[in-house]
C-alpha cells in the first residue's frame, strides 16, 4: 500500500515522470560494450556460444542471461490504484512505479509490461508466452474475480513465481502484524475469531494466510456488500463460497460482536465507534482501505482505550504496506531459482516480519517516526519500512522456506554468507539519505529558502516541510511569491512563510548586526542597510546569525562562490575551523568522501591538516568510521614533486595533534589509496583498510574528480556538502533543480539537529 500523504503538486508529479527523461526506468549494459571485441563477444559470433548451450539445458538461462534477476509487473490496468478499470496504458506508470520499488529495495531488475485485454483467456495466453523470459511474474491492479482465476491458472502453467501483491502482499503484512498482536494480548491464533470486511482480492488472500498461520475455519466470518457470506447465501460464486461459515450473523455489526479480530479491505467508514464498543477485550482492528480506513485510529480509542490498531497509512502507526513484502519475498524466490512462490513461502516471510518487529530498534529506523523511542508493543507490530534490516532478514527465510518444500532450484549453501551478501545489495544513496532524513525528522528546523521567488525553490521548500523536514521560510516578494505558488499548483493551506525582505520588522536589527560586524572592513551603515533590504542572501544569513533560523539554502540563482561570500558576510567560520565543501560519492562498491571540492583553492599544508580533521569529523557525522588518505600525484615521494612537500608537511601536523584519533595517511596516488593490492607494496600504511576520505591537494583536482565520476562514472555524488561555518548554511550548484534544493536544504537541518 503506498504512502497517502501528498508532499507535491499535480504539476511537479507530472514533470517528475516527463523530465529529464521519459518514465521512471531504463535499461543499463552490464558489460563493457567499448570496443569491437566486446561487440563480438556480446552478440555476433560470441553469443552464439551461450546460445548452443541454453537449447541444451534451458536453466542455464539462469546462468547467462539476466533472467535469474529480472521480474515482469503485468497488468491490464482493470484497477489501478483504487481508481478503477482506466485502462492498460494508463497503469504503465504505475507498473513502472513498481519496478523502481523492486529496485529499490530488494536490487531486482524489473520491467513492467501492460496487456490491452480483459478477456481473461487471452491475458492468461500472452503472459503463458512471454513467461520464460523472466524469473518471476508480478501481477498488479488486475480486478476480481479474474485475477483469482489469472493467478491460479498461470501458477499452474509456469515453473516461474507467479505472485498477485494486491492479493498476497497486504495479506502476508497484516498475517505479520496479527501475529504480533495476538502475542502481546495473550491469544493464540488457533482461539481467535476474526470479522473480515471485504472479499475481494486482498480480502480472501488474507482469509487464507491466516488460516495457513492456525485460525480455524469457522472462526472466520466474511463479509461483502450484501453482508455476511454464510453458508446457504444464495448468488455466491465459487471463490466466496469457500468462505462461506455457518453462523447466524447477516451483518458485519452482528458478527463483529465479541470478535476478537477485525480486518478491513473494504471502505472508509465500514466500521463504527459501537462495533468496536461491541467486540472482545483488547480488540485487535486492522482498518486497512485506502485511502481512508474504515474508521480511523482516533475513533477507535474513543471507544476502546485498550485496542491494537494498524491502518494501510504512513501517518498512523502499524503501516501495513506491501513494499516490506513484495520486493523481498521475489528476492529470496529468484535467488534460489524457485518454481513458484507457495504458501509455506508466504508464511515464513509474515513470520519473519514478526519476528524483526520484536528485535532492538536501530536508530536509523527510530527516529524515522518523529522521535518517538519504537519498542515492540500495541504502537509497533509491524517493521518500518525503510528498516535496512529488511534486506538482508526477510529473503533468507522465504529462501528456506522454498528449499524445505522442494520448489528452490538452487538451494543456498551458506545462509550466513547470504545474509551479508544481500546486505550489500541496498542501494547506497538511499540509505545514506534515509539516515540523513531520518534524524531531521526527529528534531524538525525552521530553514531560510534565500531565492523563494523562484518556482524550483518553491517547490523545494513544500516538499521540504509537507515531508515533515521542518518548517520553510521562502524569501522573497509576497505578492510574487503567492502568485507563484499558484501557479504551481501549491495549495494555499500549505502554509508555507513568506517573508519580504525589504519590509521584514527586523531591518533595522539586522543591518545593526551588519553594520558593526563589518563597520571596520569599509562598510558603511547606508551599504548594510542596502544589503539586508535588496540582497535575500545577506538577509537570509542574518536571520540565521541572528538565530531566527536554523539554518539556510541557497544557489540555485548564483555561482558558489559569490553565494558563499554573501554569507560569509553575515556568519562567521567555526571556532577553530575553516570553510570547506565536502563531495559523497556513493556507488555500489563503496563510500567516498572527497574534500574540499568547493573554497579552498591552493590549500596550505596548516589548512590540508585542518580540512583533514574536519573532513574525517564529517564523515562520522555520516555513519562512516573514517580512513583518510591525502592524495598526490606521488606516493610516499616518488616521484618528487614540488607540490607534495606540503602534503607531508601536513602529515606530520597530524602526528604533532594529541586530539586526532582515526586512521589517516599521504602522500599517495589514489590506486594506493583505494586498491587493496596495490598498498600491500607499502607495508609500513597505517591505513587498515583502504581509504574512505580522499583529501585532495587543491580545489581543481578535487572539482574534477567528483565531477567526472558524477558524469561519466557510475556513482551519485552528493554535495558539496559546506562545512566549517559557525551555522548551518548550504548551497546548491547554480540552476539546481527542486529535488537538489530538497537535498540541500535537508543537508542544513541534519547539520543543525547534529549540532544539537
Amino acid at each position: 500500500m503506498p504512502d497517502t500523504k501528498k508532499t507535491f503538486t499535480d504539476a511537479e508529479a507530472l514533470e517528475f515522470h516527463r523530465v529529464p527523461t521519459p518514465g521512471k526506468i531504463s535499461i543499463t549494459p552490464t558489460k563493457p560494450m567499448a570496443t569491437q571485441r566486446d561487440l563480438s563477444l556480446a552478440y555476433s559470433p560470441g553469443v552464439a556460444v551461450p546460445v548452443k548451450a541454453i537449447a541444451e539445458d534451458v536453466d542455464r538461462a539462469y546462468d547467462y542471461t539476466s533472467k535469474g534477476n529480472l521480474v515482469a509487473v503485468i497488468s491490464n490496468g482493470t484497477a489501478i490504484l483504487g481508481l478503477g478499470n482506466l485502462g492498460a496504458m494508463a497503469s504503465k506508470p504505475v507498473m513502472e512505479g513498481k519496478s523502481v520499488l523492486f529496485k529499490r529495495f530488494a536490487d531486482v531488475d524489473s520491467i513492467d509490461i501492460e496487456v490491452t485485454t480483459q478477456d481473461v483467456e487471452e491475458f492468461i495466453t500472452t503472459v503463458r508466452n512471454i513467461g520464460p523470459t523472466f524469473g518471476g511474474i508480478n501481477l498488479e491492479d488486475i480486478k476480481s474475480p479474474e485475477c483469482f482465476v489469472i493467478e491460479s491458472r498461470l501458477r499452474d502453467e509456469l515453473d516461474i513465481p507467479v505472485f498477485h501483491d494486491d492479493q498476497h502482499g497486504t495479506a502476508i503484512i497484516a498475517a505479520a502484524g496479527l501475529l504480533n498482536a495476538c502475542e502481546l494480548t495473550g491469544r493464540r491464533m488457533e482461539d481467535i475469531t476474526v470479522v473480515v470486511s471485504g472479499a475481494g482480492a486482498a480480502g480472501l488472500s488474507c482469509i487464507n494466510l491466516i488460516k495457513q498461520l492456525g485460525v480455524p475455519h469457522e472462526n472466520v466470518i466474511a463479509c461483502d456488500r450484501q453482508g455476511v457470506i454464510y453458508r446457504g447465501r444464495e448468488g455466491l460464486d465459487q471463490f466466496k463460497t469457500a468462505l462461506a461459515v455457518n453462523t447466524k450473523a447477516r451483518t458485519l455489526e452482528e458478527a463483529l460482536k465479541g470478535a476478537d479480530v477485525f480486518m478491513g479491505l473494504s471502505v472508509a467508514g465500514a466500521m463504527t465507534k459501537e462495533m468496536v464498543k461491541s467486540m472482545a477485550k483488547k480488540p485487535i482492528i486492522f482498518a486497512m482501505a485506502n485511502p481512508d480506513p474504515e474508521i480511523t485510529p482516533e475513533d477507535v480509542y474513543e471507544a476502546r482505550k485498550d485496542a491494537i490498531v494498524a491502518t494501510g497509512r504512513s501517518d498512523y502507526p502499524n503501516q501495513v504496506n506491501n513494499v516490506l513484502g513484495f520486493p523481498y519475498i521475489f528476492r529470496g524466490a529468484l535467488d534460489v531459482r524457485a518454481r513458484t512462490i507457495n504458501e509455506e513461502m508466504k508464511v515464513a516471510a509474515a513470520r519473519a516480519l514478526a519476528e524483526l518487529a520484536k528485535q532492538d530498534v536501530p536508530d536509523e529506523v527510530a527516529t524515522a517516526y518523529h522521535g518517538r523511542q519504537l519498542k515492540f508493543g500495541p504502537d509497533y507490530i509491524i517493521p518500518a519500512p525503510f528498516d535496512p534490516r529488511l534486506i538482508s532478514e526477510i529473503p533468507p527465510f522465504v529462501a528456506q522456506a522454498a528449499m524445505d518444500t522442494g520448489v528452490a532450484r538452487k538451494p543456498i549453501e551458506d545462509m550466513d554468507a547470504y545474509r551479508q551478501h544481500l546486505a550489500q545489495r541496498l542501494d547506497p544513496t538511499a540509505a545514506m539519505m534515509q539516515r540523513v532524513q531520518s534524524l531531521v525528522r526527529s528534531a524538525p528546523k525552521r530553514i531560510v529558502f534565500a531565492e523563494g521567488e523562484e518556482h524550483s525553490v518553491i517547490r523545494a521548500a513544500y516538499a521540504f516541510q509537507e515531508s515533515g523536514m521542518g518548517r520553510a521560510v521562502l524569501i522573497g516578494r509576497e505578492e510574487l511569491v503567492r502568485a507563484n505558488m499558484a501557479e504551481l499548483g501549491v495549495p494555499e493551506a500549505a502554509s508555507l512563510e513568506v517573508i519580504n525582505a525589504r519590509v521584514s520588522e527586523n531591518n533595522t536589527a539586522y543591518s545593526d548586526f551588519l553594520y558593526k560586524r563589518l563597520q571596520r572592513y569599509g562598510l558603511l551603515m547606508r551599504d548594510a542597510q542596502r544589503l539586508v533590504n535588496q540582497d535575500r542572501n545577506v538577509f537570509s544569513a542574518c536571520m540565521v546569525a541572528m538565530g531566527h533560523a536554523d539554518g539556510m539554502v541557497t544557489g540555485a540563482t548564483r555561482n558558489y562562490a559569490t553565494a558563499l561570500e554573501d554569507v560569509l558576510r553575515a556568519i562567521d567560520p567555526a571556532r577553530g575551523e575553516q570553510p570547506m565543501g565536502m563531495s559523497i560519492v556513493l556507488s555500489r562498491s563503496r563510500t567516498l568522501f572527497v574534500a574540499d571540492t568547493a573554497v579552498a583553492e591552493f590549500p596550505s599544508a596548516e589548512e590540508l591538516a585542518q580540512i583533514v580533521t574536519q573532513a574525517a569529523a564529517m564523515a562520522r557525522q555520516f555513519g562512516a568510521t573514517p580512513r583518510v588518505a591525502l592524495v598526490s600525484a606521488s606516493t610516499f615521494g616518488n616521484p618528487k614533486m614540488e607540490r607534495s612537500e606540503k602534503i607531508r608537511d601536513a602529515v606530520s601536523i597530524l602526528d604533532r595533534r594529541e586530539e586526532v584519533d582515526f586512521e589517516y595517511e599521504g602522500e599517495m596516488n589514489i590506486d594506493v589509496a583505494l586498491d587493496p593490492d596495490m598498498r600491500e607494496l607499502y607495508p609500513f600504511s597505517r591505513l587498515s583498510e583502504p581509504a574512505n576520505v580522499l583529501v585532495m591537494p587543491a580545489i581543481h583536482s578535487a572539482a574534477i574528480s567528483t565531477s567526472l565520476l558524477a558524469t561519466a562514472g557510475d556513482a551519485t555524488v552528493i554535495g558539496p556538502v559546506l562545512t566549517g561555518l559557525s551555522r548551518p548554511i548550504q548551497i546548491a550548484p547554480l540552476g539546481a533543480s527542486a529535488s537538489d534544493i530538497v537535498m540541500f536544504a535537508t543537508l542544513a537541518a541534519f547539520q543543525a539537529a547534529s549540532a544539537n
